[in-house]
């Protein structure tokens, strides 16, 4: 396929994330996997517009100015400052789930605006991570997280935290919440729903459990500090259709939705 072909099927503006700070006129490398994502998944050539945003809000109009040895090189023209961010400052505390659930919560909870997440292992987590695991796979969410900021048109980067222990985590909430701050907890055996939760809130935490939920334990710790139980219906929601159908309701009945 040749070149002016290839740019027929390239999608226009395709955003990506660059890791230093941008500037009008710079001309920057794109790292090594985002260039080749560009060139050989998306086709993209010279001459081609694209975005750029450095996660510290804005992004800037740009287009490829050179592809060598497979470096590519992007040149920022305008500033633009726009945001995509949710008016609520919206934090998921999620119990480890398995397999490609946890990746699957995570790239969809970015797309619904939250601003943080933090992997808890919980009692009845099944996935086990420690040492060098956890920081190879809080990489890995990382990416998904950066990957969906660039489709959904964020342009501040969700930080996901290392996973800690649910005990450790829930002693750094160990005080009063501040003033407009809400804490949930997911539960199917609570008797609360969202609309019986105040209507102003500039600051929600959401904890959700792994698969089978949180412990009777830790949903009583977590009590102590807070955390109000709600559930999501009469239904008995997957792990992570609940977390996920939470996070859009919050934003339904908080945020911008």
């Amino acid at each position: 396929m040749n070149k002016t072909l290839q740019k027929r099927h390239a999608k226009p503006g395709s955003r990506f994330y660059y890791p230093n700070r941008l500037g009008n006129g710079a001309e920057v490398h794109l790292p090594a996997d985002t260039g080749n994502h560009a060139v050989r998944a998306l086709r993209l050539g010279v001459g081609d517009p694209v975005v750029l945003f450095d996660g510290h809000g804005g992004e800037y109009k740009a287009s490829i100015s050179r592809i060598e040895r497979g470096m590519v090189t992007v040149k920022t023209e305008t500033f633009v400052d726009r945001s995509a961010e949710a008016p609520l400052e919206l934090i998921l505390a999620q119990g480890l789930s398995s397999g490609e659930r946890m990746d699957f919560t995570i790239q969809k909870a970015v797309e619904l605006g939250v601003s943080s997440i933090h992997p808890l292992a919980t009692e009845r987590s099944v996935m086990k991570l420690t040492g060098e695991r956890a920081t190879r796979k809080t990489g890995h969410w990382q990416k998904l997280a950066i990957a969906a900021c660039e489709q959904c048109g964020r342009n501040r980067l969700v930080q996901v935290f290392e996973p800690v222990r649910f005990d450790v985590w829930l002693n750094q909430q160990a005080r009063a919440p501040d003033e407009g701050e809400l804490r949930m907890l997911l539960s199917a055996k609570a008797d609360g729903k969202l609309d019986d939760l105040p209507v102003n809130a500039r600051r929600i935490i959401l904890l959700a459990g792994p698969e089978g939920g949180l412990s009777t334990l830790e949903v009583d710790a977590a009590q102590r500090w807070n955390f109000q139980s709600v559930r999501l219906g009469p239904r008995i929601l997957r792990t992570e259709t609940a977390a996920l159908a939470a996070l859009a309701a919050i934003q339904l009945r908080w945020g911008d939705f």
